[in-house]
């Protein structure tokens, strides 16, 4: 995604003032115009405060990235406003135009918009479809808000060029962004490099002209309900083919008469009404939604982060379960991609546990393999296919393939490798990110994931089994895998970097007592999709480091995996949570160490 560009002439007030002068003069937002204005008027009367506003809205750009752009709503070119989206869209034009005049793409090029229910998301909407139209792109526009899954879908279903989705998917009330997906040889995948550094240099040539000068035209196509009909079919009709069948009735799903009380939130996102549809049309049963999270709300009121990881952002969710004795509960993330899901458990405060992004990916992996076993026996063929996960995620995924012989990919962060890895038949990362139906959906997609969810809680209940039942099956077929991670908070994304570096430089041979068999740093060229600023450790009693700054924030992020295969499934677990502890204890000293030695001049 994008990140904070710098440019340090631009602390100079005086410079400022001028820029943001600048900016005013043609912006087309009335709100952003007065926020600039007012803050000129206070910083040329030397008010630090507002000088401070300026420095952190103007001197730089929101960086255009793999993931197109995300930040704060605001005026400058380091927020996201009217402006800025309408100066992306002229340079994503100019790049579709380009890819159309050198055969990779249909001639004229085609996009499809969609856009979740954040502030300001319809208005970036159909500022993209004018600026769009203008460029003579072909341009369809989503009718109303809706999930990113839906954008990603319609990439393919209407076979167009490209795709724009307005979201900024879980991050803070006051975020928006703006997500870039590729059609014709891409499939409707998101964009990976060198693209995303094409279309940033289209962006500032862009950027570089007045913003009268570039083109706007209303003569797009607004959407019907079609492509959410189409949606919602072909998601129900994979679910369905994949789901086992009832021995004894064959052609119905398993356990398809079994009774589940499901408690369902759209966090305050745009994931209700379609999932609803999708788990009728899939024979599932019917969810009883949190009230006060189930409409699209782009001041999140109930929770500080709308993101199922956070802390506190499941539990009115909890409240609804406790009442009505749920079996389960499904949160989707606002914009729906993402999914997390959690089962009853006495022993915890809230009388329910959220599997980890890993537990849920080992299992919804797992079933994937069961199908592909499944198509396999029907056809008379061999299983056949991938099952691909992010590298920092857990390894188990890798147990599941050698398990039932297929194939197993491992790649950088993000479904924009994810979704590429050849023969895919599902992928998932740590971060609650699913992709359980490649052929419907080229990104992850927190509702067909959630309805396969449903279906494997559903099955286990019939056959008086729990989700924690199945992950000890799991420990005692595939082995325990472990996994934590460790956040390094430091002053700026720059120490992160060096901080990395520095590990890179003199690389420990040694976690606690355990040796390091292996280190592999994927800024060397050929080691991953693209060189990457990672370092992995294979330890010697199986366990593994992965070690990264954030490109989005000041921090330093550690992987830790940890396995055990002996004795029972409470012995495996056991053994590797130990192992866990110990090597989470040795990170941290060997880092702690790390930030203790001066660093060289």
């Amino acid at each position: 995604m994008g990140h904070l560009a710098g440019d340090a002439s631009a602390l100079n007030p005086e410079h400022l003032i001028t820029a943001a002068t600048a900016w005013a003069e043609q912006d087309i937002d009335p709100a952003t115009q007065r926020e600039t204005t007012h803050l000129v008027a206070l910083a040329r009367a030397g008010d630090a405060s507002a000088i401070a506003s300026l420095h952190a809205a103007f001197s730089g750009r929101l960086a255009f990235g793999t993931a197109g752009l995300r930040g704060p709503l605001g005026a400058g070119p380091l927020r996201m406003n009217r402006v800025v989206v309408a100066q992306t869209s002229a340079g994503f034009a100019a790049y579709l135009w380009e890819r159309a005049q050198s055969g990779e793409a249909e001639s004229p090029p085609s996009i499809v918009i969609g856009f979740d229910g954040r502030v300001n998301s319809d208005v970036f909407a159909r500022d993209t479809a004018e600026i769009m139209a203008g460029a003579g792109i072909r341009v369809f526009l989503l009718p109303e808000p809706g999930p990113t899954p839906l954008t990603a879908f319609a990439v393919r279903h209407l076979r167009v060029s490209a795709g724009v989705m307005i979201t900024a998917s879980h991050n803070p009330p006051r975020d928006n962004g703006y997500k870039v997906y590729l059609g014709d040889q891409d499939a409707g995948s998101q964009i990976v490099p060198p693209v995303d550094g094409i279309i940033a240099d289209r962006i500032a040539r862009a950027a570089s002209r007045p913003l009268s000068e570039l083109p706007r035209k209303t003569d797009y196509t607004v959407l019907g309900s079609g492509v959410a009909d189409a949606y919602v079919s072909e998601t129900a009709a994979a679910l369905l083919a994949g789901f086992p069948e009832a021995p004894e009735t064959p052609g119905l799903p398993r356990a398809a008469s079994q009774n589940l009380s499901i408690t369902y939130t759209a966090m305050h996102g745009v994931g209700s009404d379609i999932a609803r549809r999708v788990f009728t049309s899939a024979g599932l049963p019917a969810v009883t939604v949190v009230p006060e999270q189930d409409r699209p709300d782009g001041a999140f009121p109930t929770v500080d982060f709308p993101n199922p990881e956070e802390p506190g952002a499941l539990d009115l969710a909890f409240r609804v379960a406790r009442g009505g004795s749920a079996d389960l509960v499904v949160a989707h993330d606002p914009d729906a991609d993402r999914l997390a899901i959690a089962v009853p458990d006495s022993a915890d405060p809230n009388g329910y546990r959220r599997l980890t992004g890993n537990q849920l990916g080992l299992l919804l992996g797992w079933r994937a393999a069961e199908r592909a076993w499944a198509r396999a026996e029907h056809t008379g063929s061999e299983p056949a296919g991938a099952l691909a996960c992010t590298i920092v995620s857990s390894p188990a995924l890798r147990a599941v393939a050698k398990e039932y012989g297929l194939d197993y990919a491992e790649t950088l962060s993000g479904f924009k490798w994810v979704s590429r890895v050849p023969g895919l038949i599902f992928g998932f990362e740590e971060a609650l990110g699913y992709l359980t139906h490649p052929d419907t959906v080229r990104d992850k997609d927190g509702i067909s994931a959630s309805a396969d969810a449903i279906a494997l809680v559903r099955e286990l209940a019939a056959e008086g089994r729990t989700v924690w039942d199945l992950l000890d099956e799991a420990s005692e077929r595939f082995g325990h895998f472990a996994s934590s991670q460790i956040t390094l908070r430091l002053e700026s994304m720059a120490a992160a970097t060096a901080l990395a570096a520095r590990i890179r430089q003199e690389p420990p041979q040694f976690f606690g007592d355990v040796s390091v068999d292996q280190v592999q740093d994927l800024l060397v060229p050929g080691l991953a999709e693209v060189p990457a600023d990672v370092l992995r450790f294979d330890l010697s009693d199986g366990a593994r480091v992965m070690i990264r700054p954030s490109g989005t924030e000041p921090k330093l992020k550690v992987y830790l995996d940890t396995f055990s295969d002996a004795g029972s499934a409470a012995e495996r677990r056991d053994a590797a949570e130990a192992a866990l502890a110990r090597l989470d204890a040795a990170v941290r000293k060997t880092l702690a160490a790390l930030l203790a030695e001066p660093t060289s001049a």
